[in-house]
């Protein structure tokens, strides 16, 4: 294994020589990250089939397009970022020009999960790379064979000094998190994310936390219920449910119950066929741990669709259960797989009444023709993001921020979010000699009542 200390420290005496600041440094280096993920496509699609038996579809789609297009669209960004920013500059101040200078924080370390292996490991080393650190990427040791390739990825996109992949299980973890860096960007659970931020603190280091939580999608009595039924089901069994912004449950109106129902049964066995397990365009549960905790909530409510399971693959079929309560065990934790509970509304008043006493989630979606509701939910209802009349799609417009609030994360990314993500914002005002305001200096005798004027002037 890795020397892990001298490891950081080879990137620390890097980041000191300012190679990372040149705009240019960090642009070619992003063009041969490009480059080594775009080569190694085949062996990524292999990888992905033998740690989740991800469709080559899903694989492009939701892990190696989303890295080459992410990387494409911060390249195309990236000087006009790096830029000084004009900030106004109040009267108290005049004359004075004021900037905000995007400052690299220095040596990062980033740690990805396993459930989409590729994308959540490098879209925030893009970011890193664009900001000017250097970092230390631990992909995650359960999805293996993918994680094998994004070291030779980054290994070949970059050198040690620079970028660095760190394999391993639990043991490197900690012996990282013991470590001082300068950022800490973890995707994960809310469980892991507890001990990362554990550990951050005792060197005071900032972190940026994309965890997850129970994103609920709430279908109205007046919404399109075919699309809404086809939306759904791509967004909850996309990965086998294995997304963190998948709809974790269904919030249905009692008046478009049995229609709704009969159009996702519908949808299921059209996107799957009539046995979902010999489909090729449905994955995989990751590992038989994950397997056994979602095979035990199929006793918390009544199987309507699928439930169909076989430890010996790992495949729990796309399914929905009715009355769950929500005290039930697949109704207080985060399910992070292919099972849909289906709870029952009659009033928008009492979903909305429930949701904000419960934690925030990643992700919210509502599905409705009323414009009027739609923005009722989002005012009224405290979430990370999400979309309206869809599912999972926001997250892939470089041109909003992403990220969870409370227990669902903190810190946001994607697009220009990431380069700000990995920044700090260094604030400059800059005077000139020429004029000097006496009115500040000692002494005050008679200053206070023109201070007070210049306070209240001041914009």
């Amino acid at each position: 294994m890795k020397d892990l200390k001298s490891l950081i420290e080879n990137q620390r005496r890097f980041f000191l020589t300012g190679r990372t600041r040149d705009v240019s440094f960090r642009i070619e280096a992003l063009k041969r990250l490009k480059q080594a993920v775009e080569s190694h496509e085949q062996e990524l699609y292999k990888a992905l089939d033998s740690d989740l038996r991800k469709p080559a579809m899903e694989s492009f789609m939701s892990e190696i397009g989303m890295i080459t297009r992410e990387i494409s669209f911060v390249m195309r960004h990236l000087r006009s970022w790096t830029r000084p920013e004009k900030a106004r500059t109040n009267l108290l101040n005049f004359p004075a020009r004021s900037r905000i200078y995007a400052e690299p924080y220095g040596v990062t370390l980033i740690i990805g999960p396993w459930n989409y292996p590729l994308q959540l490991t490098l879209l925030p080393l893009i970011g890193a790379i664009a900001a000017g650190n250097c970092s230390i990427v631990k992909p995650s040791e359960i999805a293996h064979a993918t994680s094998g390739i994004v070291a030779k990825i980054i290994g070949e996109a970059c050198g040690e000094e620079h970028v660095a992949a760190v394999e391993g299980g639990k043991g490197v973890g900690e012996q990282l998190l013991a470590e001082r860096f300068d950022h800490i960007f973890f995707t994960g659970s809310a469980a892991v994310g507890w001990i990362v931020m554990q550990a951050a603190s005792q060197h005071l280091t900032p972190v940026t936390m994309e965890l997850g939580g129970k994103s609920p999608a709430i279908v109205d009595a007046d919404a399109d219920l075919s699309m809404a039924a086809r939306r759904i089901a791509w967004g909850k069994f996309l990965n086998a449910g294995q997304t963190c912004v998948a709809p974790d449950y269904l919030l249905l109106h009692a008046a478009i119950k049995d229609p709704f129902l009969a159009l996702l049964r519908t949808t299921i066995k059209d996107f799957y066929g009539d046995d979902p397990q010999k489909s090729p365009d449905y994955a995989r549960i990751v590992n038989n741990a994950q397997f056994d905790r979602l095979a035990g909530y199929l006793r918390d409510g009544d199987i309507l669709i699928g439930g169909e399971i076989d430890r010996r693959t790992r495949y729990i079929g796309p399914t929905v259960l009715l009355n769950s309560s929500w005290d039930a065990r697949v109704m207080q934790e985060e399910i992070f797989g292919p099972l849909l509970p289906v709870l029952i509304f009659d009033d928008l008043d009492d979903v909305i009444g429930k949701l904000i006493s419960m934690p925030r989630p990643l992700s919210l979606y509502y599905f409705s023709r009323n414009r009027k509701k739609q923005k009722r939910i989002i005012r009224d209802v405290p979430f990370g993001g999400g979309t309206m009349n869809d599912t999972i799609l926001h997250m892939v417009n470089p041109h909003l921020p992403f990220g969870g609030a409370g227990q669902s994360g903190f810190g946001s990314y994607h697009g220009k979010a990431s380069f700000d993500a990995f920044s700090h914002r260094k604030s400059i005002l800059a005077r000139p000699t020429l004029l000097d305001n006496p009115l500040r200096y000692p002494p005050y005798a008679g200053k206070l009542r023109w201070l007070k004027k210049f306070f209240t002037w001041d914009r």
